[in-house]
């Protein structure tokens, strides 16, 4: 049986065929670029159209190579917090805002949850912009009697190939409506979101299976009759691919933005373990949540990097960077995208420090990278005081994939932990994938897991000085 396995990201649509054991078939990976708006007013946002064409170029491409022939099931790993206002005829009335949106704020007349650590505890969120508490009243504001129903960006896109999208549990964790023991809409969440009956989307049940339109399987002929399964949130599918699914192991990802989560099955009905303050909870499935902190900040400091400081290319860049030692490089606060929830910088807050005529565009490079490690650090501290233990950690997505030498700042900047890295850079399609097949227990061994020091190691004293130093 092969598995056809969806990351619907947000930088990116990815699509590529996986065997019974989850391995990538060779060639078979297809890719789009998907384009971002951001601007320096907090705009992070997708336009829906553009997005579902990218994933049926993907598939176009991916059915023409003959590589959707044996496929069976199909899995998606899919954007948590994006949000999307529809009209009557279910059309977006805008583009999505999607987690990288800082613009949602409150009106004055609105007030917060009546008790917000009993809050915080229930949905595992906060009433903060980053959630449809705050989303839905302020893109009603702009949209006016127009909107009549709301979806994310991911029920939207899938909506557009499938009967019906019923959105799953793991998504609808990342709306922050949900309660995460009763898996229902929260009535308190939903009354600050001024949501009304029929507004928001229908919960798919456990073991949900969609199947394509009519008109979509004369297209793909090979996937007609295949079944779907629910989208899981692609944080908990990234800790299912990096094989972090027990609590003595956290998972560090670095995609376009960054997070570091935890693990733990609790079943629907079951308490949850108490919540510290920092930190968010979000649920894998019916039987698993995943813990943590996000960042806005990950892949796009080096995408901004290059595009505006020119950095070299590849093994040039290799060689630069091996020679400042992990925690070097400027002092750099890399929060150009703001805050992710609980905090409230706005976009914009990035800061680069200790600059002289002598600085290279590698240091700054490496000050961003540094930075980053140093949030995870401090979070990751916090993460521990839940289950009372020191835990490994695994690295994982695209931006560890290319970069050895953050693989190493991260090392050093949780040790002493033990840090390995996950050298398969579709952990999200591939934890989808294993979720859908209810395969946890063999995560671990099938992840690709290997050292932080497998290439280049940074010089032990850094630069070379100067002949004119003293």
């Amino acid at each position: 049986m092969n598995i056809l396995a969806l990351d619907l990201g947000t930088s990116s649509v990815r699509g590529l065929v996986l065997d019974e054991d989850t391995q990538p078939l060779p060639g078979a990976l297809a890719r789009r670029k998907v384009s971002l708006a951001v601007g320096d007013d907090g705009t992070g946002t997708l336009e829906a159209p553009d997005y579902v064409a990218c994933l049926v170029d993907c598939l176009d491409e991916l059915s023409e190579a003959g590589h959707l022939r044996d496929v069976e099931l199909v899995a998606v790993s899919g954007q948590w917090h994006s949000v999307l206002p529809l009209d009557a005829a279910r059309e977006p009335l805008g583009p999505a805002l999607t987690w990288l949106d800082t613009r949602p704020v409150a009106s004055a007349s609105m007030t917060g949850p009546a008790d917000p650590d009993d809050y915080h505890q229930r949905t595992g969120t906060w009433w903060h912009r980053g959630y449809w508490s705050l989303r839905l009243p302020w893109l009603r504001e702009r949209t006016g009697s127009r909107v009549t129903s709301f979806a994310g960006l991911v029920e939207y896109v899938l909506g557009q190939l499938l009967e019906e999208v019923p959105m799953s549990i793991s998504q609808a964790s990342g709306t922050g409506l949900l309660d995460l023991r009763t898996l229902t809409w929260d009535d308190e969440a939903l009354g600050l979101a001024g949501a009304r009956p029929g507004e928001l989307p229908e919960l798919a049940p456990m073991r949900w299976r969609g199947r394509l339109r009519p008109e979509q399987a004369k297209r793909w002929p090979e996937l007609a009759g295949v079944g779907w399964t629910a989208v899981v949130g692609d944080g908990g599918a990234s800790n299912v691919g990096s094989g972090c699914v027990e609590p003595s192991r956290a998972a560090v990802t670095v995609g376009t933005s960054a997070a570091v989560r935890l693990m733990q099955r609790v079943p629907a009905g079951q308490e949850l373990p108490r919540l510290p303050e920092r930190l968010w909870r979000y649920r894998v499935d019916h039987d698993h949540v995943v813990t943590g902190a996000a960042y806005s900040c990950g892949g796009n400091l080096f995408a901004w990097a290059n595009r505006e400081l020119k950095l070299p290319g590849g093994a040039e860049l290799d060689a630069a960077l091996a020679l400042i030692p992990p925690g070097g490089g400027r002092p750099a606060d890399p929060r150009y995208g703001g805050d992710r929830p609980p905090g409230l910088a706005p976009a914009g807050s990035g800061e680069l420090r200790g600059l002289s005529f002598g600085t290279t565009a590698v240091d700054i490079l490496a000050g961003l990278m540094q930075g980053l490690c140093d949030l995870v650090a401090r979070d990751l501290e916090v993460l521990e005081s839940t289950v009372e233990q020191q835990v490994a950690v695994v690295l994982g997505g695209g931006a560890m994939a290319a970069s050895v030498w953050w693989r190493q700042a991260f090392a050093a900047a949780l040790s002493p932990r033990a840090v390995s890295h996950q050298r398969n850079p579709e952990i999200g399609a591939t934890g989808a994938a294993l979720v859908a097949l209810g395969r946890f227990e063999v995560a671990v061994e099938l992840a690709d897991i290997g050292r932080t020091d497998e290439l280049i190691s940074p010089t032990a004293t850094g630069r070379s000085r100067s002949p004119y130093s003293s």
